[in-house]
């Protein structure tokens, strides 16, 4: 009995402590007029969310500075799919994914398919990750994710909705 009080007592104290701080700055960035639902408004206006400037070493975003390609993300009768599957685009581009069913859905790269001098710049294109080269996941229909393909060089990159990785959701974009 006394090993499950120490135990919800340490569990209380480091919850406690991952709580706890100080209070946050407010966002003063204008945010770019789009929906409320796209969480990358602020890379594809060619702002960042925070005042913070990167890190030493660290690259920078790159603002789209062509086309906005939509993607729409899927799950329904038909399987777990992006449309279009295959994409075509222009270094500069940008791709916004739309959940429109079946949701929760990411656009994620997978880091060992990603050469080692484009996964920096890839990485700070896609703002809100959920971990390495993933983008956050959408839950509500209609909510979006934008990625920059600026700086990003010529060549093939295979993408994935992580939760429906399985049912075999991915999507191969040529940058040209």
């Amino acid at each position: 009995m006394r090993y499950f009080g120490f135990t919800a007592i340490a569990a209380s104290a480091l919850m406690l402590a991952a709580c706890g701080g100080g209070e946050k700055a407010a966002d003063t960035t204008a945010a770019a007029t789009t929906p409320a639902t796209d969480t990358t408004a602020a890379a594809a206006a060619g702002t960042t969310s925070t005042a913070a400037a990167p890190a030493a070493g660290a690259v920078a975003a790159a603002p789209i500075t062509g086309t906005i390609h939509d993607v729409k993300m899927i799950g329904d009768a038909k399987g777990y799919r992006f449309e279009p599957a295959t994409i075509t685009i222009k270094e500069g581009d940008g791709i916004r994914y739309t959940n429109v069913s079946g949701g929760p859905h990411d656009v994620a790269f997978d880091p060992a398919q990603i050469p080692a001098a484009v996964k920096p710049q890839l990485s700070a294109n896609m703002p809100d990750q959920m971990s390495d080269l993933a983008g956050k996941l959408l839950v509500q229909p209609n909510e979006t994710y934008t990625i920059s393909f600026a700086k990003i060089p010529a060549g093939t990159y295979e993408a994935h909705c992580t939760p429906h990785l399985a049912m075999n959701m991915k999507q191969t974009i040529t940058v040209q």
